[in-house]
């Protein structure tokens, strides 16, 4: 889609157009305040700078109908007449609308014919009386003339109904490019009506505009198709940028004439001989279609019925609690609804989660459509149950699975439940921060040609890893994908997007997905030009050379996703989802899949998580995009608030891009988001192309200047002395996270908060003594410099391999064999060294996860390295699960590990004897 020619777009000092536009509209208003309260003395200055911004303003509000251009343009003519007291009210209020969004809910006030009727509450806010409306716009993509568009606009007001809480406003745009610049800056825009064939160019593109508009700039250049093209080609690529919306075609083609892809590509097609009012009926039947929300509705209906429970849940209704003198007070906290919605029915309208056939299975079905998958499961109980539920019904015992070592530990214990055979991937480390980054494709690819090989590629079955990471760090993910299906066709993805699950529902961020990735390499695989592509790559290499272009007669896309929706869009907690596209699913998976989901799977499911899935689907559907990019916008705000205060940034680093990946890995050369020369790079380049990315919306902050462990920091203090909340740290560093709850207001408090602790630190350091002083550049250099060596995966015990010297081992057979006593013994971690260096080799029973870092340092089954026991005995942490301190590391004694040599051969379902050794090399 994208052309090969592409001019790297300027840093601006603000992120987005929508930043832009709020300041540039406060600008404004500081302008034409000076003029209304008489400054004479720069009367003809001030006005000459408010035209100026108007003229800006007017550049970014043809894209929006409010205010739209309309209003610019009555806001001109007020300053010409030096109408300044009148300019002034206008943008004021103008400017409380659009910072309150008020507006959205109460369309009214934006009413021109009531305009200057408003009314202030006590808040000093617009408000009109009345039920409360939702407001949305509606693009059109046509060459009117001015006429035209007046009278379309004021046919549409006519059609309205007095009591439809739906309203809308119409915004024209005469261009293929304008289409498309309106949908990235316009979050009001809800449905798409594209009219007969708009020309390509667009005759509005500015310096201005031109930073936040890359993806519209590196489109291929469509000059060339013939405007009758244009139409649904438009429809194609609106589906790519924004596929919630709604879009409609209006064409005079006639039908046999019409190719099935423009079908599939619009909602309905209209002729030019259909009335208006046709298609704004069906404008809001299509807004309402996504409106529904099958099982919440279902459910609230259900609380309203007079229900008798005869069930085993005295909760329901609330009659144990609200008869109650001793925990009343527990009902009226929550309120009646919860427990009117509290049920274990699965009838009266509600549906069965284990085998849905009405609102649960319309409601995933929904889902399903929202994030671009073939089929969505809800999960109740969280992604680590997910997780497990993907592994057992997609892998057999002996099958191998490609997994990222520093994964969530779910994975870890679900290969022991599904017994299959871990192939460890170690991420590079970022050990100056005592953490992880990410697996590169090189040595993805580098275990697959060993196994291959070996003789062991037929038994992999599974490539699995985490995108993004806990601390931000994403695959390209298409990437990844092809050239591991270059090598193995059949490869199976589980992608564990638990922290990225808001990243569909903006055009960068959903490249770096599982679903989108998987859709789109499905329809490149079954064109024409890959397949001569294909033959042409193959023809280039060289003897020994890897292929890097899957063969498309022998390639399956099977890809899965498992996200935590509570953790990154609105659900209650533990709720999440799997998202399958998978060409194999209904052939070979459903009924392991329904099998697995039946066994990880509750019974009595909690359905107000469920609700909130479902209403949580409705919201990104509508709000998606607009609450990402703002939650992005906030993260970027963040960086440079802290970037730029002199007094933070003694005490304080946000890390940047370069700190996180290294230079191979990032083609684009883009080294930070955020500069306090250029200001904001950005980031598209390095999201199209580069090998590993950063998520913005995660913010790490170094905190080791200031003396304070990360952990100390975090405890002592942001949560006990300011109640700020955070998720993770490491040894000198915590992890910030925006999300689409994060607000201004937030924000400014953490600055606040940040500010304060730096100021403590700046009244307490100078007062040290010279001993004291000494001790705290020592605990500095301690948590900068001396940082411990993050350990690698060191390998298998051979009583644990599944073929002796190639990778792959049993952690199932490890895992039960250290249920039994006499298998195993404590060593004191101060004593592990002597031991090893005495010539024995120690093997863990167990996993055990340091937190922070929190991922398994040993697995069962593990030879337990010496670089591991460094790196346990340098860690200052007080939380290692799977270790007890005052008993040691738990091993296998010599005489479990001499047992497992004698047992008696097998061999696995691939015939391959586990006690063959293969030489590899």
């Amino acid at each position: 889609m994208a052309t090969d020619k592409k001019k790297k777009l300027p840093s601006t000092p603000h992120y987005n157009a929508a930043q832009l536009r709020v300041d540039l509209w406060k600008q404004l208003r500081s302008k034409v305040n000076s003029l209304a309260h008489n400054k004479r003395a720069s009367k003809d200055k001030n006005k000459k700078e408010a035209f100026a911004q108007l003229e800006k303003l007017s550049i970014i509000e043809q894209y929006h109908s409010f205010p739209g251009k309309r209003r610019i343009k009555k806001l001109k003519q007020t300053l010409e007449r030096d109408e300044f007291v009148a300019a002034s009210h206008t943008v004021s209020d103008l400017v409380r609308l659009l910072i309150s969004d008020s507006y959205r809910s109460d369309p009214r006030l934006i009413e021109e014919e009531i305009e200057d009727d408003y009314q202030d509450n006590e808040e000093n806010e617009l408000v009109v009386k009345g039920p409360k409306k939702n407001y949305f716009e509606v693009l059109f993509v046509d060459n009117l003339p001015k006429q035209e568009e007046t009278a379309l606009r004021s046919k549409v007001r006519e059609l309205r109904e007095k009591d439809e809480h739906l309203v809308y406003d119409i915004i024209v745009q005469r261009s293929f490019q304008d289409a498309l610049i309106a949908l990235i800056l316009n979050y009001n825009i809800q449905a798409v009506v594209v009219r007969y064939a708009p020309p390509y160019r667009s005759k509005n593109i500015t310096g201005l505009l031109r930073p936040f508009i890359g993806n519209v700039l590196e489109l291929d250049d469509y000059s060339a198709v013939s405007e009758e093209e244009l139409g649904p080609l438009l429809g194609k690529i609106i589906k790519q940028f924004r596929p919630e919306l709604d879009v409609y075609y209006v064409t005079d083609t006639a039908l046999n004439q019409i190719k099935d892809s423009t079908l599939n590509n619009f909602r309905r097609i209209f002729y030019r001989k259909d009335d208006i009012q046709e298609l704004h009926l069906a404008i809001l039947r299509g807004i309402r279609a996504r409106y529904e929300t099958p099982f919440y509705t279902a459910l609230k209906e259900y609380s309203q019925k007079p229900v008798g429970v005869f069930h085993a849940m005295p909760f329901s209704r609330g009659n144990s609690v609200f008869k109650s003198r001793w925990i009343r007070d527990f009902g009226e906290f929550y309120g009646r609804n919860l427990f009117l919605a509290e049920t274990s029915s699965t009838s009266g309208g509600l549906d069965s989660l284990l085998q849905p056939t009405g609102s649960l299975k319309k409601a995933q079905e929904m889902a399903s459509k929202a994030y671009g998958s073939q089929q969505t499961f809800f999960v109740t109980n969280g992604t680590s149950t997910a997780n497990k539920i993907v592994q057992q019904a997609l892998v057999e015992p002996d099958d191998l699975v490609l997994i990222d070592r520093d994964c969530h530990k779910s994975h870890h214990y679900g290969l022991v439940l599904a017994g299959a055979l871990p192939v460890y991937l170690d991420s590079y480390p970022i050990e100056k921060y005592s953490m992880y980054g990410a697996v590169p494709l090189e040595q993805i690819k580098h275990k697959l040609m060993v196994l291959k090989k070996a003789g062991r590629l037929d038994n992999v079955k599974m490539l699995l890893l985490t995108n993004c990471t806990f601390d931000g760090l994403v695959y390209n993910v298409e990437k990844v994908m092809e050239e591991v299906l270059a090598i193995k066709p059949d490869m199976i993805f589980l992608w564990d997007e638990a922290w990225f699950a808001f990243a569909g529902f903006t055009y960068t961020y959903k490249q770096r997905t599982g679903m989108f990735t998987a859709n789109r390499l499905y329809n490149k695989y079954r064109t024409e030009s890959y397949r001569t592509k294909y033959q042409e790559h193959i023809q280039s290499l060289g003897k020994g050379e890897i292929p890097s272009m899957p063969d498309p007669d022998q390639v399956k896309i099977r890809v899965y996703s498992t996200q935590s929706t509570h953790k990154t869009l609105s659900s209650l907690s533990q709720g999440s989802m799997i998202h399958i596209w998978d060409e194999e699913y209904k052939r070979l998976v459903e009924d392991s899949f329904q099998e697995a989901y039946m066994t990880h799977t509750s019974t009595s499911p909690n359905y107000q998580i469920l609700a909130s899935l479902d209403a949580g689907r409705r919201q990104v559907q509508f709000e998606g995009y607009e609450l990402v990019e703002k939650s992005v916008e906030l993260a970027m705000s963040l960086r440079a608030k802290i970037h730029d205060h002199p007094l933070l940034n003694k005490y304080f680093h946000v890390l940047t891009v370069r700190d996180f990946i290294p230079d191979q890995y990032r083609k684009s050369g883009l080294d930070e988001y955020y500069t306090d020369q250029g200001g904001w790079n950005r980031m598209e380049d390095a999201w199209e192309n580069d090998e590993f990315v950063l998520d913005p919306t995660k913010i790490t902050l170094t905190v080791g200047l200031s003396g304070i462990d990360g952990d100390t920091f975090k405890n002592k203090y942001l949560m006990d002395q300011y109640n700020i909340q955070i998720n993770k740290t490491s040894r000198n560093t915590i992890l910030f996270m925006t999300s689409i709850g994060t607000t201004r207001g937030s924000i400014t408090y953490l600055i606040n908060t940040l500010l304060r602790i730096a100021k403590e630190l700046e009244k307490e350091h100078p007062s040290l003594n010279k001993r004291e002083q000494e001790l705290l550049e020592k605990r500095i250099k301690s948590l900068m410099e001396d940082v411990p060596p993050l350990p690698d995966f060191s390998r298998f015990h051979e009583s644990f391999q599944a073929v002796p010297g190639v990778p792959g081992g049993d952690i199932r057979d490890a895992y039960f064999l250290a249920y039994k006593e006499e298998n195993c013994e404590y060593i004191p971690l101060e004593d592990c060294l002597a031991v090893i260096e005495s010539g024995r080799i120690l093997v863990s029973t167990t996993f055990v996860i340091p937190y922070p870092p929190g991922f398994p340092v040993l697995v069962p089954g593990q030879v337990i390295s010496e670089g591991i026991i460094r790196f346990l005995l340098a860690l200052d942490v007080t939380e290692i699960h799977g270790y007890r301190a005052g008993l040691g590391l738990k091993v296998f004694t010599e005489d479990a590990l001499q047992g497992m040599k004698e047992i008696p051969v097998t061999s696995d379902k691939k015939g391959k004897k586990k006690e063959d050794s293969i030489d590899i090399h």
